[in-house]
């Protein structure tokens, strides 16, 4: 038998995040020559830290297939602890918890911090002579892991079955508005996107054909308020009606924002939101119809309902884990596992490795040449790139009792072998309460 292996995932969820979760998991059961008993960092590289391991060896396989139709993060957890260079306590412990269950393989599945996170444990291992290979599996629902030129990893796991959602949101969104437009001729619908358009850009895939009286704003616009309400004006001038989607990042004016551990501004938490702050403008500079503006913020939703996940998201996802368990069988330390568009008309991947160290806090932006000149929609490019990432099937998800049946595993965790530790991030948060 291999070596012991810990896989964990950071950062937001996604409808397909365990579909990459399965993938490592089958791949480590397929050679046991090469892996021992598989642990899931309860809670990502906090659990890690606080020595809290589930034996998902030692599961009924049943609930392992039920994590292909499993949205979000319950299955295992997630966190957002990220490990800062100054922190050396925490890598020593990690460092002590691989020793003390045998630690072969490391497995860090999220988006680029949590790729930060995988190539600074690699680092960390080699400098205390104890051998680990460690791999990143990318995931996040922004697409904004790797390069701009698409190299690295054309698009990431999770982004295909957000578009979608947002594809057939923005369809409702339509058909509301045109039954209700004599007294709500705006709606302003919130889209997650910090400082990147892939996901607000997804509406468009709701009407390739721009028939819908449709404006997108993202974070790469460049525009503002009175220019949004001069757009929205002259929308209702020629239509009566307008559908307004808006990137939670797209600038308001303060917002009273609140940031997670990672730096990043939480919209959700802060005290004012783009669409409320848009609606709010709209309704009191006025607007060129009877009736006033609306807002619809569909929250955490859109990152974490499997019903309406893309098929071939869920599939790649789940090779993507796959091939990073064969990278890290086959190819050692320090790559993450990754997924390329092959050239062509038709659409095809393959699966291969990139160095952590390339993807680790790496930022792709959205090409400007996708944007359309008026900066409130998108190119032909650009549906040409998404669309086939929606797939055309629904998800078969397993029904009990008339509620979705997802993956249940038993809190089977491994015994504890070390004393109790606490992460220095949560010594300094319990100071900053006093």
């Amino acid at each position: 038998m291999g070596k012991n292996v810990i896989v964990a995932q950071s950062g937001g969820p996604s409808p397909v995040i365990n579909c990459s979760l399965k993938g490592v998991i089958d791949g480590c059961l397929a050679h046991p020559d090469k892996f021992g008993k598989v642990y899931a960092g309860w809670h990502g590289i906090e659990g890690v830290l606080k020595e809290e391991l589930l034996d998902l060896t030692a599961q009924d396989y049943k609930e392992i297939e039920l994590l292909m139709t499993t949205p979000a993060a319950g299955a295992i957890g997630s966190c957002r602890y990220k490990l800062k260079s100054h922190q050396k306590k925490d890598f020593e412990r990690i460092v002590e918890i691989f020793k003390a269950h045998d630690i072969g393989y490391f497995f860090y599945n999220g988006g680029n911090d949590s790729m930060d996170t995988a190539h600074k444990v690699s680092l960390i291992a080699a400098e205390h002579g104890i051998e680990i290979i460690a791999t990143g599996v990318p995931k996040t629902i922004d697409n904004d892991v790797g390069d701009s030129e698409f190299k690295l990893i054309d698009h990431t796991p999770g982004y295909g079955s957000v578009a979608r959602y947002w594809a057939y949101c923005i369809q409702n969104l339509n058909e509301e508005n045109a039954g209700s437009c004599p007294a709500d001729p705006v709606i302003v619908t919130q889209i997650m996107g910090r400082k990147i358009g892939y996901i607000p850009a997804a509406a468009r895939l709701a009407d390739p054909n721009r028939e819908m009286p449709l404006q997108i704003y993202m974070p790469e616009s460049g525009l503002n308020l009175e220019q949004l309400a001069d757009n929205v004006n002259a929308q209702l001038k020629s239509d009566g009606r307008c559908l307004v989607a808006i990137s939670e990042g797209f600038d308001v004016g303060d917002i009273g924002a609140s940031r997670d551990s990672f730096g990043h501004v939480e919209f959700g938490a802060s005290k004012q939101q783009a669409a409320q702050a848009v609606v709010n403008y709209l309704n009191e500079v006025g607007i060129a119809a009877r009736g006033a503006a609306r807002a619809n913020v569909t929250g955490t939703d859109q990152r974490h309902t499997s019903a309406y996940a893309s098929v071939v998201d869920q599939q790649e996802a789940y090779q993507v884990g796959l091939k990073a368990a064969e990278v890290a069988a086959n190819d050692g330390n320090g790559w993450m596992s990754t997924i390329l568009r092959k050239p062509g008309d038709v659409y095809e991947v393959y699966y291969d490795k990139v160095p952590l160290e390339k993807v680790a806090n790496s930022e792709r932006t959205f090409p400007v040449e996708w944007l359309s000149e008026n900066k409130i929609d998108v190119t032909d490019d650009f549906l040409k790139y998404a669309q086939p990432l929606m797939g055309n099937e629904w998800p078969e998800i397993p029904l009990e009792n008339g509620i979705q049946r997802f993956t249940r595993f038993e809190k089977k965790f491994a015994d504890k072998k070390l004393p109790a530790y606490v992460p220095l991030k949560h010594i300094n948060r319990r100071s900053l309460l006093r």
